[in-house]
C-alpha cells in the first residue's frame, strides 16, 4: 500500500495540486493546538436587523511569524445563542480560516431577529474562544424609541493603559465606533508607559503586511480592548497612524515615489481588514479598500461613516499650520473625494432618521491658533480643505438635513462646537454640531499650557466647550427628543485599574439647532 507522501506523488504535476489543497485542508480542519489559539480575543460588527460580523483570528503564538499557525487553512466552528450561557443556539456553522487572510475569520452571520441581544462563540481543535455579546440592529422602518453608543480613538498602546476600554465595557451599549488610530505605527521602544517589555519582532515600525499583523497582534492582545470588543458590536474607521502618520491619498510624510508607499498601504490595509469584524464589502483590493459605509438603527438614527484619508489631496503648506491663504480655500482640494462626497449627500438627503450621525476622524469644525503669525489653521483637519467643507456646510444648509450630528476622533482633545454655514459669523445658520472626543491613552496636552487653549476657544463663540488634558471616551443616548453625550475621563491612564468618572454633559434637542450643556 502507498503511504500519503507517495500517492500525492503518483498523482503528480498540476492533477497533484488540484487534488493537494483539499486533501490537506481535509487533514487539517480539526487541528490541535498547544496553546490557545484565541490569544487575540473576538468580536462583532457592523450590525444589521437580521444579522452581524463575527471576527476573531488564530494566533497561538501572537508574536511569530503567522501567528504561530502552519501556513495551512482549517476550520472554525461558530455559534450565536440566545443566552449567555450558550444553551439555546439559534445559529452556528463553520468558517474558514485560510493563511491568505493571517487566519482570520469574518462571519457574516444572519437570520437574527432585529433589536436583539445575543451571545456567540468559536471553536477550533477543541478549543473554544471566550464566550462574547452582540446586538443586531432595530428593523428597517422601526420606530425604536432609544439608542445608546459609545465612540473612542486614537489608542497608543505605550502610551498607556486601556482603562477607558474597561469602563466602557462595563456599560450596556448597543454599539461601540472607533474612529481611528486603533494601532500606532511608530517604531516601540523596550521601555514604555506600560512598564512591560515589547517583543523584538514587534518593535520596527512595521512596511510589511507581516509586520503589520505583530503590531496588530500587541494591540488585540491586551484585555481590556478585548473586554470592550466582547461588551457589544464594533463599527469601525481608521484615520493615520494605521498606515503612516499623516498620510494623504498615495503621499506619505517622507516623499516616497507613490507606487512603493501604495505597497506599504496596501500591507496596511489588509492588516486592518484582517483584525476588524468587517463584511466582504470592505475586504482590500490590492491598495483600496471602500470603508465608508451607511447604517440605519430604524428610523432614530442613520450613521454614515467616512474615511477622511484614502482620497484625500495632500496636506497644504507642506504639512505644516498655515494662515487662511489661497491654497487652503483651493476647491480643487478635498478631504473626501468626488465620490465619497456625492455618496454622503445623497445618502443625508434621502435620509428620514431622526438623527443624522456622520462618524468621521478630523475636526470639522473651524479652529483658529492665535501666535505671532497671527490667526493659522491646523493643514491636516478639515481647515486645510475649506472649499470641500464649505460646500458640506451649505449643503445641510440648503437641504435642511435634520439632526446632523458629526463624531471626530483624532486630535486627543474633547471639543464640542456648533457647525456653522459661515464659521467667522456668529450669527450665521447652525447647521449642525460636532462632538469630539479625547483619546483612550495617546497623548494630549500639556496641563500647563491649557489656559492658552481655553483662550482660543474663547475667542471662537461656535467652540462651546474644550478639554485636552484627560484621556477618555464618549457615551451617545438618544431618543427622538434630545440626543446627550457624556463626556468620560479616565484619572491615571497609566494604571489599567484608574477610576473612570464623567467630566461633562452635553444635549442637543432635536429640531432645535446648536448644543448646550447637560
Amino acid at each position: 500500500m502507498m503511504n500519503r507522501r507517495e500517492l500525492l506523488a503518483a498523482l503528480g504535476g498540476a492533477a497533484g495540486l488540484v487534488i493537494l489543497q483539499p486533501y490537506e485542508r481535509i487533514l487539517l480542519a480539526r487541528p490541535r493546538f498547544a496553546s490557545n489559539p484565541f490569544t487575540l480575543g473576538v468580536a462583532s460588527g457592523d450590525p444589521t436587523p437580521d444579522g452581524v460580523v463575527l471576527w476573531t483570528r488564530l494566533a497561538p503564538d501572537p508574536f511569530a511569524k503567522g501567528g504561530g499557525m502552519e501556513p495551512q487553512a482549517v476550520e472554525v466552528r461558530w455559534q450565536i445563542a440566545a443566552d449567555e450561557g450558550m444553551k439555546k443556539i439559534v445559529r452556528q456553522g463553520r468558517a474558514q480560516a485560510s493563511p491568505e487572510l493571517g487566519h482570520s475569520v469574518h462571519v457574516e452571520a444572519d437570520g437574527l431577529e432585529p433589536a436583539r441581544t445575543y451571545w456567540y462563540q468559536f471553536e477550533c481543535g477543541g478549543v473554544t474562544s471566550p464566550v462574547a455579546r452582540t446586538r443586531t440592529a432595530p428593523a428597517f422602518g422601526a420606530r425604536p424609541e432609544k439608542l445608546r453608543f459609545a465612540f473612542a480613538s486614537c489608542q497608543n498602546w505605550p502610551a498607556g493603559h486601556y482603562a477607558a476600554f474597561r469602563h466602557m465595557a462595563e456599560q450596556d451599549l448597543d454599539l461601540v465606533l472607533h474612529l481611528g488610530d486603533y494601532i500606532y505605527e511608530g517604531r516601540l521602544r523596550p521601555d514604555n508607559g506600560r512598564g512591560q517589555d515589547v517583543p523584538v519582532p514587534v518593535r520596527p515600525e512595521p512596511q510589511s503586511l507581516e509586520q503589520y499583523r505583530l503590531r496588530y497582534a500587541l494591540y488585540k492582545s491586551d484585555p481590556l480592548l478585548q473586554a470592550a470588543h466582547a461588551a457589544a458590536p464594533f463599527v469601525v474607521t481608521w484615520d493615520d497612524h494605521e498606515v503612516e502618520n499623516n498620510y494623504a491619498g498615495d503621499k506619505d510624510q517622507n516623499g516616497s515615489d507613490p507606487a512603493e508607499f501604495l505597497k506599504r498601504r496596501a500591507a496596511a490595509y489588509q492588516a486592518y481588514y484582517e483584525h476588524m469584524p468587517l463584511r466582504k464589502p470592505q475586504a482590500p483590493k490590492g491598495s483600496d479598500l471602500q470603508l465608508y459605509r451607511r447604517l440605519k438603527y430604524g428610523d432614530l438614527a442613520e450613521f454614515s461613516v467616512l474615511d477622511t484619508r484614502q482620497y484625500r489631496s495632500n496636506q497644504a503648506n507642506n504639512d505644516k499650520a498655515s494662515p487662511r491663504s489661497a491654497e487652503l480655500l483651493d476647491p480643487s482640494r478635498v478631504m473626501l473625494g468626488a465620490e465619497q462626497e456625492k455618496w454622503l449627500k445623497a445618502g443625508l438627503t434621502a435620509s428620514g432618521a431622526v438623527w443624522n450621525v456622520i462618524p468621521q476622524q478630523l475636526f470639522m469644525t473651524q479652529f483658529a491658533n492665535y501666535g505671532p503669525k497671527g490667526e493659522t489653521f491646523s493643514v491636516d483637519s478639515w481647515d486645510g480643505y475649506a472649499a470641500e467643507r464649505n460646500r458640506l456646510m451649505r449643503f445641510l444648509h440648503e437641504a435642511k438635513v435634520r439632526n446632523a450630528v458629526v463624531l471626530t476622533g483624532d486630535s486627543h482633545k474633547n471639543l464640542v462646537s456648533d457647525l456653522k454655514l459661515d464659521f467667522d459669523k456668529p450669527d450665521s445658520p447652525t447647521v449642525g454640531v460636532e462632538l469630539a472626543g479625547t483619546a483612550i491613552s495617546s497623548g494630549g496636552i500639556d496641563p500647563d499650557k491649557a489656559p492658552e487653549w481655553d483662550k482660543r476657544v474663547a475667542a471662537q463663540p461656535h467652540l462651546k466647550w474644550f478639554e485636552g488634558v484627560k484621556r477618555g471616551y464618549v457615551t451617545c443616548t438618544l431618543d427622538r427628543k434630545t440626543y446627550r453625550a457624556d463626556y468620560w475621563a479616565v484619572d491615571d491612564v497609566k494604571n489599567a485599574k484608574s477610576p473612570v468618572g464623567k467630566s461633562m454633559t452635553f444635549v442637543v434637542e432635536s429640531d432645535r439647532p446648536g448644543v448646550q450643556k447637560g
